[in-house]
């Protein structure tokens, strides 16, 4: 279902999917979400809402329940009440995602990689969100698990705010995941706490910012490229 008419038109409507109950947090448009004249794209009257899934009621269905049933058990036998560590699960697009504490981060893909009916044995990376309208969860981080074993895959989601960006690494349970934080450490400057050796792993270590915010400028930063200069959105000619 398209945010958009047969028309074109731009429709403020987002699709549902059954039992959504999630959570608006901002109204983007354009492509990008540009002004003054910055969009370029042909898409400037594009409108779409910016909504995050909401917790999913049980049964998830298939093996969802199977997994999420033996990780909040093993949780229960190392003495943590898995709603402290499982803040809400979503089901959504046919993936499940488990929202963690990010406390409780480290125990809970320690746990998902060694228990023998889990099993998941390789994070293929952690992707970093940021969502200004999030209040005080601006920064969200992704992780991508897979069980070799049992052929499944699962994503966890932690999320800090602004103001204290931090969160554990994950490095001592999967270290393949070591350059993977240190580009989310990069872009987004989210901070893994016990990572071995936290630098910046693309941009010049004394770079300003982290290019991939939402909050940092959009070309704004004046760029020299084989002697031509690249100007700002604001400066370039709008087709929209």
């Amino acid at each position: 279902m398209s945010e958009q008419d047969e028309r074109g038109r731009p429709d403020d409507r987002v699709p549902v999917q059954r039992g959504d109950n999630g959570e608006v947090i901002g109204v983007r448009r354009g492509m990008f979400g540009a002004n003054n004249g910055g969009d370029t794209t042909g898409y400037g009257r594009l409108v779409r809402t910016v909504r995050l899934p909401g917790e999913t009621a049980r049964p998830y269905g298939g093996w969802f329940d199977d997994v999420a049933d033996e990780l909040e058990g093993a949780l229960e036998e190392q003495g943590v009440v898995p709603s402290d560590a499982i803040e809400k699960t979503v089901v959504d697009r046919g993936q499940i995602t488990f929202h963690i504490a990010r406390e409780h981060l480290p125990r809970v893909a320690r746990t998902l990689r060694d228990d023998p009916a889990l099993r998941f044995e390789l994070c293929t990376g952690v992707s970093g969100v940021h969502y200004p309208g999030d209040k005080g969860r601006e920064l969200h981080a992704v992780y991508h698990l897979r069980s070799v074993t049992h052929a499944r895959l699962i994503r966890l989601e932690v999320t800090a705010p602004d103001a204290d960006p931090h969160v554990p690494s994950v490095v001592d349970v999967y270290p393949a995941n070591n350059w993977h934080e240190r580009e989310v450490y990069d872009f987004f400057g989210l901070v893994f706490d016990g990572h071995p050796a936290l630098t910046r792993i693309m941009m010049p270590d004394d770079w300003q910012g982290f290019p991939q915010r939402k909050d940092y400028p959009l070309g704004g930063i004046p760029v020299e490229y084989k002697g031509a200069q690249i100007p700002s959105p604001d400066q370039r000619r709008s087709y929209s």
